[in-house]
């Protein structure tokens, strides 16, 4: 009879028969009544009542019986602390039995019981265990170390105690045992240390010697030991070349492994050499050829597996394209493949598209357009527009294929066919205009806000053109207020465009638009956006002109690549969740230090140009690379003559009702020249003028009079006209006349020093004197703690006093701390994520424009403002007298005194200050 049994009782007084059962003489009864307990917490009933009991069952040499006990101990121990130390003579005693299961088996259980009063026991008889002439028993040891450290971590009783106790050392000698088992779990528990070290720094680096040991037990442990090696392998870097590449050829054999989690550990130990051998062009071709056979076996495996695999192949594919240029066959969808799987099959094979194998792709895209599953359909059609971007020579193909798929007239197809084209059309301007005839035939049958969009986008470009453009953007207009706020943004740039093109009869068509957008619209971007029109059309339209018809820089393909510093990230953390979700760990992983932050080696001398990232057309689903996506950006002036059209010069734009107060401003009338103010190009449409003035902390008590021996300082600090300044208020409240003022800084992290010497000449009992003090910040610079900190020695004839002080921040924010937006969108994408900080500010008041000006006369700078479902988004930077610059994302909502603040930076240590900083601004 099966152990089933033990969970079908439901009989009542069952605790009083099993503790009478488990004080039986018998050991047979004994063991099923254990067993019968343990059935019954399975399925969630309280025995902890038993504990006494069952601890009295340790004493035996039953293995069966003592695992049974051992597991019930593991589950109540943690409720029942005070008893569970009942059980810890036995654990010691067990450690050292005669039978080496027994003391492996008292070693783990003993790491496993999260209770302080026994891990304050587990400590000798660890060490004993990890010397065991029995290997089981180390290996078991081994992994008992990082338990030991887990626990002392979370509970933070004494997180140097696994150093302390010289277990770090013990294990690193385990990397030399003969054992390969041994070797492994000692690499598992010294990895498992090394990331969850609270300082981010290695406990344990692995040294050359080391290495060769992991290498030499690689053939010989099972398959999860190797993964433990390999991945331990891909954190080391080598002396040289020639290290590499021993261990790449070591580690090659291990990629004809069945286990697809010892593949993908192999592959990222090898990419990473890769780097490192990037000089040595033969045997990096050599090992590409290599990587390919394995990865594409991994295709092979189930639908689960497979994902997992595509998602890293992914990855590679990404930072190594030549590893399967020649492989596109075997990323072809399969009828039977999940969704998943053929969704991330197509990405793979964009990626992998060339010249070479166009054809083969497109004739394969275009089949996938006649599947039944239409997210995948969708997919394939904006993948043929993706290589008509990506492989120059075949976008005639592709734009053949296109309109091929649109004269199915199966609707999603050709709405999805009219978003590609329209980027088809931004990448190759004025070569395939002439199929606009033929989309303007399905004008009737979008119904979907991206392929309106589109649709509108390309009549308004292409106005010259489309003979009835007028009437094609006014049947949109109809219905304008229940459409999309994307199709009004398009719709209103587009009847602009075709009124600067042909002005001559779309003059009423552009005042009802205007008035739409800027009257009844409730959307604040398609208000602004119209305002701005409207006064660009009624005051200059030459500027509009180059405002509006500005060339507009070419789309890229991969609009959709992993940002470089990610992606060696990534890369590093192959065969892991992160390399599947394509996300740092930091990102997903809560509740544990950030750990090491792994990445790829500096390649030496690497020809990639860092600056092709900055021609990517930005992703509009990415609040960030919206900023750049607007028309109301720096418009690019054209090199040669203005298009030549009909003059629109003296058009009266007002007529048609545009009399609103906007901001304050009367807009009734031809708008009246602003003067020039701070606030850029809307200060100059509204006129807002604004005086800087930045905010400088009231005066605090630095040295109190007792301690100054009768001197009294007050201060603060402040900026002027870009100098940094102490100001001080000396109090004399003594009875002696003070003199022989100096007065000198300690080093402290941003180098402030006087810049001239202390000039007073002295100080009458009971007279104040207000001092303003220049400092440089070219001093010698240390670190303090807290950053901020200032350290002072002032001096008299009486004595020298000290006193620390604290510098706001924000006086030593530079004047030139704005940034333009395209280097702040490429700035914000390349410092990665995990030095990115969020805060909540409180008690704010204002709209976000009172805001902005406030932060600007501090040196913070608003690179762009945006509104996005009702809340307005502010994008700052600022610049550090040591040079670090500090980007900013504030977003606030119109009517609640909250804000949230995210901060992306390098020293992402100033964060707490810059947070304060802004307290302080926003509420004075």
């Amino acid at each position: 009879m099966t152990d089933s049994k033990y969970f079908t009782t439901t009989k009542k007084g069952e605790i009083f028969e099993l503790k009478s059962e488990l004080n039986n003489d018998k050991k047979e009864k004994k063991k099923e009544a254990v067993k019968k307990v343990i059935a019954s917490m399975t399925v969630g009933k309280d025995v902890s009542a038993l504990f006494p009991d069952v601890v009295n069952c340790m004493q035996t040499d039953n293995l069966e019986l003592k695992k049974l006990v051992y597991l019930y101990l593991m589950n109540y121990a943690k409720s029942q602390p005070d008893m569970a130390i009942m059980a810890v003579n036995t654990f010691v005693k067990d450690c050292e039995d005669p039978n080496p299961l027994i003391r492996a088996l008292a070693v783990r259980t003993m790491g496993c019981i999260r209770v302080d009063k026994i891990t304050e026991y587990l400590c000798e008889p660890l060490r004993k265990c990890l010397k065991d002439e029995d290997p089981y028993v180390r290996k078991t040891a081994a992994v008992c170390v990082a338990k030991l450290y887990d626990i002392s971590s979370a509970q933070n009783t004494n997180l140097g105690l696994v150093e302390d106790q010289g277990f770090l050392e013990q294990l690193k000698e385990l990397l030399s045992d003969s054992n390969p088992m041994v070797v492994a779990n000692a690499v598992a528990a010294l990895s498992e240390i090394n990331e969850s070290s609270p300082t981010g720094q290695p406990l344990v680096e692995l040294s050359t010697s080391t290495i060769n040991k992991l290498l030499t037990a690689l053939n010989e442990c099972t398959e999860w030991g190797q993964v433990f090696i390999l991945d331990s392998l891909s954190n080391y870097t080598p002396r040289d070349e020639r290290e590499a590449q021993s261990i790449c050829e070591r580690i090659t054999p291990r990629l004809a492994h069945a286990n697809a989690a010892v593949v993908l550990s192999a592959v990222k130990v090898l990419i990473k050499m890769m780097e490192i051998l990037q000089g040595d062009v033969e045997f990096c071709n050599t090992l590409s050829k290599k990587l390919a056979p394995p990865l594409v076996t991994l295709l092979s495996s189930e639908p689960e597996v497979q994902y997992v695999a595509l998602r890293n192949i992914n990855l590679i594919v990404q930072k190594k394209p030549d590893i399967l240029k020649h492989e596109m066959k075997v990323f072809f969808v399969k009828y039977n493949d999940p969704i998943y799987v053929k969704l991330e099959k197509l990405d793979i094979m964009i990626r992998l598209a060339s010249q070479s194998n166009i054809s083969q792709v497109l004739s394969e895209l275009k089949e996938y357009a006649t599947e039944v599953d239409v997210d995948f359909v969708r997919k394939a059609v904006r993948a043929i527009g993706r290589c008509a971007i990506k492989v120059e020579p075949s976008a005639e193909k592709c734009v053949s294929t296109l309109l091929d798929l649109i004269q199915t007239k199966v609707n999603y197809v050709v709405q999805e066919a009219i978003v590609v084209i329209k980027d088809i059309f931004r990448k190759y301007p004025n070569k395939y205009e002439s199929i606009i005839s033929t989309l303007c035939e399905n004008l009737d049958t979008l119904d979907e806000p991206e392929a309106r969009a589109s649709m509108v986008w390309i009549i308004g470009e292409y106005a010259e053109r489309i003979d009835n453009a007028d009437e094609l953007l006014d049947s949109f207009l109809e219905g304008f207020a229940d459409e999309n706020a994307q199709v009004q943004l398009q719709l209103l740039t587009a009847v602009v465009k075709l009124f600067l093109k042909r002005p001559q009869h779309t003059q009423g068509l552009v005042q009802h638009v205007l008035s739409l957008a800027t009257q009844d619209s409730d959307n604040p971007d398609l208000r602004d956006r119209g305002f701005i029109y409207w006064r660009l059309l009624s005051t200059d339209p030459a500027a509009a002109k180059e405002v509006v018809l500005a060339d507009k820089p070419l789309i890229s393909e991969e609009t959709d690549l992993l940002e470089p510093t990610l992606l060696d990230e990534l890369i590093c953390h192959i065969s892991s969740l992160a390399s599947v979700y394509h996300k740092p760990p930091t990102a997903f992983v809560e509740g544990r230090s950030a750990g090491i932050r792994k990445t790829l080696p500096v390649r030496q001398g690497s020809d990639e140009a860092p600056a092709q990232e900055a021609t990517v057309i930005p992703n509009q689903e990415s609040l960030i690379g919206d900023l750049l996506s607007m028309d109301l950006g720096a418009p690019t002036i054209p090199s040669g003559p203005a298009p030549t059209t009909a003059p629109i010069s003296n058009v009266d734009l007002l007529g048609g009702g545009l009399d609103v107060l906007y901001g304050g401003t009367e807009l009734s009338g031809a708008p009246t020249a602003a003067a020039p103010s701070t606030t850029g190009l809307l200060g100059d449409i509204f006129g807002i003028t604004t005086t800087p003035t930045m905010y400088t902390p009231p005066k605090t008590l630095w040295l109190p009079a007792d301690k100054g021996k009768g001197l009294e300082i007050r201060g603060t600090f402040s900026r002027k006209s870009g100098q940094v300044h102490m100001e001080m208020t000396l109090t004399n409240k003594a009875m002696q006349v003070m003199s022989g003022f100096a007065i000198q800084f300690n080093k402290n992290s941003f180098g402030l020093a006087p810049l001239v010497p202390m000039n007073v000449t002295g100080l009458q009992p009971g007279q104040s004197l207000e001092y303003s003090l220049a400092l440089s910040t070219t001093g010698p610079v240390q670190r303090m703690e807290p950053l901020t900190t200032l350290q002072v020695a002032i001096k008299n004839n009486v004595d020298v006093f000290y006193y620390a002080c604290q510098i706001p921040i924000q006086i030593l924010f530079l004047e030139d701390g704005t940034l333009d937006k395209r280097v702040f969108l490429t700035t914000w994408r390349d410092i990665p994520s995990a030095n990115e900080v969020q805060y909540t500010l409180n008690d704010i008041k204002g709209s976000a424009d009172a805001i902005s000006s406030k932060m600007t006369m501090s040196n913070i700078f608003t690179i762009a403002k945006r509104n996005v479902e009702g809340q307005d988004m502010l994008y700052q930077s600022l610049k550090l007298t040591n040079n670090i610059w500090v980007l900013l994302e504030l977003k606030l909502t119109p009517g609640s005194t909250t804000a949230t603040l995210s901060l992306k930076s390098r020293s992402v240590e100033v964060a707490p200050y810059v947070f304060q900083a802004y307290e302080m601004i926003c509420k004075n």
